[in-house]
């Protein structure tokens, strides 16, 4: 634990890339298979279970600190993160241990086991050997609140460097549904075949936003231009006669999709398709919130499959014949793409992404500002000439997304944020007008600079009206533009509509609140671009 929590420390310390891969792979040579292990399944999200409620947890601190719970609640009110409000609070140790990271994960997972007195017990007995800065990642790791700032590639690239194996192999070996709990460090890292299991994707390609003018791109020729649809990125396996389907977050989906089954036999083994799972209907997608209604879900019904019906958008391909062919041209894997779906014929679930057949820049431009009536986010650039690689990575693939929606919206609830902002007011409830009264109809809370936060937190001290927990109303008196790219209906919302990814734009300081925006302009947005 003393070479995790030091690893942390060192990574939580600094911003710089070569810094953290260094750290990393430094820490690799210095520990045990197991621990390696372990720190690979917590860098890419795969954390026990949290084991006791974090209402417990403030509990126990307080009556191991001495502290009344009423000063630790506030407390933690002030810092905004309970595991380091815990340790904050926590007296010294009695004694010290030398426990490894595995020791500690499983002495947190046999939690779940215990009666509520054991599971004290044993909280108390960690605290009691743990330093201050092992008693932060502890406490991370009871909480279930695990996070640090390392990317999935940074671990990769300290993993290459302290096993010599290269970069591409090691990142589609760490795909998949493995567990420490299935696996060793040897057989996950070091084995010679990444395809023992069959069901195992390859890290998905990510596209970089275009903030440039496209011109600069150069030679309209050189790119393959599509529509960016509005789905949940996936990829296609067909291995053995099998099939799979993974998400882009590393989930194993198939069987939420079992009307994908029949591509099993229809497919040729050794395939991977890389696309989007797409609500579609009639010859066009759907609303993306539509597939909100079987995400999460543990079993779909008939009915979902029946209002909620999907295809694969295909738009690449990566492996064919059992050979991974992301090392060839985007033409090329586009051509075999075209040349699989001629083999396969008309299929209703599987569906080409066409390409987008223009000249210039300009013409380009027009199908963006169109995307929406095909129910598209916008425009993906993808050179010519490039690879299929992992991750994001700039100059190959781009895409060019519509501008969002705006509208002007007056701000009468704040909140305070969390972590290093959590005594600045950063959560905010936007309202707009319906005749003379504000109806309140989304929250954002990013947008802002530092600067401007803490002249917001000056602002909603003076300007409280009434507080509700850790909430406040304040007098309408700030506009703010909100940026959001969907809107749809929504029984839930008081003003009948809900927005997807809302965020602050700008700060309005030169519009009136009388000026903001109406719920009649909202529902308009909504009867013309609701099912985009």
């Amino acid at each position: 634990m003393k070479n995790f929590a030091r690893l942390f420390r060192r990574l939580d310390q600094t911003n710089k890339t070569n810094a953290k891969v260094d750290a990393l792979a430094d820490y690799f040579r210095e520990v045990t298979d197991e621990d390696r292990l372990w720190t690979i399944a917590l860098l890419s999200h795969r954390r026990p279970k949290r084991s006791v409620n974090t209402t417990l947890l403030r509990i126990w601190a307080a009556e191991y600190s001495g502290v009344p719970l009423w000063l630790f609640e506030e407390s933690y009110h002030v810092v905004g993160d309970l595991a380091e409000t815990i340790t904050l609070v926590l007296p010294e140790p009695a004694q010290r241990s030398d426990h490894s990271l595995t020791y500690w994960i499983n002495y947190l997972r046999d939690l779940k086991a215990l009666e509520e007195e054991e599971r004290k017990d044993q909280a108390f007995a960690a605290w009691d050997q743990l330093t201050t800065a092992e008693r932060f990642v502890f406490n991370k790791l009871i909480t279930g609140s695990f996070r640090v700032g390392i990317s999935q590639k940074l671990m990769v690239r300290a993993l290459s460097k302290q096993t010599g194996i290269e970069e591409n192999i090691l990142a589609h070996r760490l795909m998949g549904g493995w567990t420490p709990d299935d696996t060793t460090f040897d057989q996950l890292v070091l084995t010679e075949d990444p395809l023992d299991d069959i069901s195992r994707p390859y890290p998905f390609y990510l596209a970089y936003q275009l903030d440039e003018p496209v011109s600069e791109l150069g030679e309209p020729e050189q790119w393959q231009a599509e529509y960016k649809w509005d789905g949940i990125r996936g990829q296609l396996i067909v291995r053995e006669d099998q099939l799979f389907v993974w998400s882009r977050g590393e989930e194993l989906v198939t069987d939420k999709f079992p009307e994908y089954a029949p591509l099993a036999e229809r497919l040729p083994n050794g395939l991977v398709l890389d696309g989007e799972i797409l609500p579609f209907k009639d010859g066009r997608p759907l609303p993306f919130q539509v597939l909100q209604t079987r995400i999460g879900r543990k079993n779909v019904s008939k009915k979902n499959l029946t209002e909620a019906p999907v295809v694969i958008m295909a738009y690449d391909i990566l492996e064919w014949n059992g050979k991974d062919i992301r090392e060839q041209p985007m033409r090329q894997r586009r051509a075999l793409l075209e040349h699989l779906y001629e083999l396969v014929g008309p299929e209703e679930l599987l569906l080409l992404s066409p390409v987008i057949e223009y000249k210039s820049w300009e013409e380009l431009a027009g199908f963006r500002e169109t995307a929406r009536e095909q129910f598209s986010e916008g425009i993906m650039l993808k050179r010519l000439d490039s690879p299929y690689l992992a991750g994001r990575k700039r100059g190959d693939w781009w895409k060019w997304k519509v501008d969002p929606f705006t509208v002007d919206a007056v701000m009468i609830y704040a909140q305070r944020g969390h972590g290093r902002r959590a005594n600045l007011y950063t959560d905010f409830t936007f309202a707009v007008w319906d005749g003379d009264k504000l109806v309140p109809f989304t929250k954002a809370y990013s947008g802002l600079t530092d600067a401007e936060f803490r002249q917001i937190t000056a602002w909603v001290g003076k300007n409280t009206i009434e507080r509700f927990g850790p909430v406040r109303s304040v007098t309408p008196q700030y506009v703010f533009e909100i940026a959001f790219e969907g809107i749809q209906a929504s029984n839930r919302h008081k003003s009948g509509v809900a927005l997807r990814f809302p965020r602050i734009l700008r700060w309005r300081k030169d519009k009136p609140i009388r000026e903001a925006n109406t719920l009649e302009d909202l529902h308009a947005l909504l009867n013309v671009y609701g099912n985009g």
